[in-house]
């Protein structure tokens, strides 16, 4: 059973940047899809950024410029990183993990196509600060 570790969120002053990191262990398959999601409070979780199997990698419109996406390889294990720069307070949220080893049903919202995922993790919080 895969699990899924986040890390890295906190409290900064908008212009700060974060670098939030989701270690996978205990997974079956190596051609996975990983993603990052948020929700901010009394709003519905949201897809950030993502890396498909095949390697190609997606970003939210709002966060491109600011926000990058990737995935490094350990020994049974991947870590999803997501680095962001410039962050501002409608960036505020629970920041979750998400990965997926099927990675073949794709989701659509705000113009803009995310691979569906079914494992999440615990999240880690994101709190920025005008």
């Amino acid at each position: 059973q895969v699990q899924l570790e986040e890390s890295g969120g906190g409290s900064v002053q908008a212009g700060g940047s974060l670098r939030l990191s989701c270690v996978a262990s205990g997974y079956s398959r190596s051609n996975v899809c990983m993603g990052w999601f948020r929700q901010a409070p009394g709003k519905e979780r949201e897809a950030v950024a993502d890396i498909d199997a095949d390697g190609s990698r997606s970003i939210r419109p709002s966060v491109k410029g600011r926000f990058t996406v990737s995935l490094e390889l350990e020994p049974y294990k991947k870590i999803l990183v997501l680095q962001m720069n410039n962050l501002k307070p409608e960036d505020s949220g629970m920041y979750y993990c998400g990965f997926d080893e099927v990675c073949k049903e794709t989701f659509c919202a705000g113009g803009h196509c995310w691979k569906v995922v079914n494992n999440w993790g615990q999240g880690t919080q994101v709190t920025v600060s005008s």
